[in-house]
């Protein structure tokens, strides 16, 4: 069972930033596409962001672009999501999944392995 651990949620103020990060097992980023989606109070979950395993090739929420970047770090076996400019809007539940996929990322596909995920609240 493929595991994932995402860290990194807190308090923060408007225009504040955080970085979350989402730990797998050695091996896995080699083979597994890996997104950041986010869940807040009575929404739909959303895709945010993703990284392909093959040539580290990303994709984003198109509004979400201009302040979130993930990132990957072969040698510490995390995905990273840097969150800039943050806005009350993006207080929500992120999780991080995973898919044996070989191809550019989407966020549209059924994921189906996921963290526990960790709280960010933006607020003053």
């Amino acid at each position: 069972q493929l595991q994932l651990v995402e860290s990194g949620g807190g308090l923060v103020q408007p225009g504040g930033s955080l970085r979350l990060s989402c730990a797998v097992s050695k091996f896995v980023l080699d083979y597994y596409t890996i997104a950041w989606f986010r869940q807040a109070p009575g929404k739909a979950r959303e895709g945010v962001s993703c990284i392909s395993s093959d040539d580290g090739s990303t994709s984003y929420s198109d509004y979400l672009k201009d302040r979130f970047t993930i990132s990957r770090d072969f040698a510490k076996n995390t995905v990273y999501l840097q969150m800039n400019s943050l806005k009350p809007e993006d207080t929500a539940v992120y999780y991080c999944a995973a898919e044996n996929v070989h191809r550019v990322c989407s966020l549209d596909d059924e994921y189906p392995y996921w963290g526990q995920g960790t709280q960010v609240t933006v607020s003053s």
